[in-house]
């Protein structure tokens, strides 16, 4: 497997807010909705972490934060930013009932088709379950957080979750059906920006070649 190549901004596009999904799971490996549970890195989600690392190239941002959960800091820490800031509003959708189910299985149990971005979860044993304004509202709150970054040009990264993260840039954009088309792999590395003042996705899903 040959290293993938380091992220390339434009200067035209500053500041930008970096993205970077953790590293792969059991659970993300098998399909299953990972929640607030707490499931660690695979080695293989180790090594795709380092090759973040590698695509971010050692850049120094004026921030850098992480979702609590151990897969998203210990990517972090993996990928060269070992410091980076917990923000609890970095956790990944709480998906309450499903938590741990795949598509399918919640498909099967309601008698139809199921998607998360138009039917939403159910309240949960453990968890209550968010539904996707709560989700938006989080990554409303993390951009408001970063707007001083920004502001005096520089750049942010985020080490956060799948769901979450396709979320935010669809917060980013100001297009609320984008989230459902962005697929976002594990350890892939993606870059928000501006072009002439409009938001826009300049970099998106970069991961090692497999």
């Amino acid at each position: 497997m040959s290293d993938p190549s380091p992220l390339v901004l434009g200067e035209s596009t500053r500041p930008h807010i970096v993205l970077a999904r953790h590293g792969e799971t059991e659970w993300s490996r098998t399909g299953r909705h990972t929640g607030l549970s707490d499931i660690p890195l695979t080695e293989n989600g180790r090594h795709q972490a380092e090759m973040a690392g590698v695509i971010l190239g050692g850049r120094r941002f004026g921030a850098v934060l992480t979702s609590p959960l151990s897969r998203a800091r210990d990517t972090a820490a993996l990928a060269g930013y070992p410091d980076a800031v917990v923000d609890p509003d970095l956790v990944e959708w709480d998906y309450g009932g499903y938590e741990g189910l795949t598509t399918p299985e919640i498909a099967e149990r309601l008698g139809g088709s199921w998607s998360i971005w138009t039917d939403g979860v159910i309240h949960g044993a453990e968890t209550p379950g968010e539904t996707i304004d709560d989700v938006r509202h989080r990554a409303g709150r993390v951009l408001a957080r970063l707007a001083p970054v920004l502001e005096r040009g520089d750049d942010a990264l985020i080490f956060a979750h799948a769901h979450f993260l396709r979320i935010f840039a669809s917060v980013w954009l100001d297009l609320p059906v984008a989230a459902e088309r962005l697929y976002l792999g594990t350890g892939a590395v993606s870059a928000l920006g501006h072009e002439h003042g409009t938001p826009v996705v300049v970099e998106w899903n970069m991961v090692a070649p497999r």
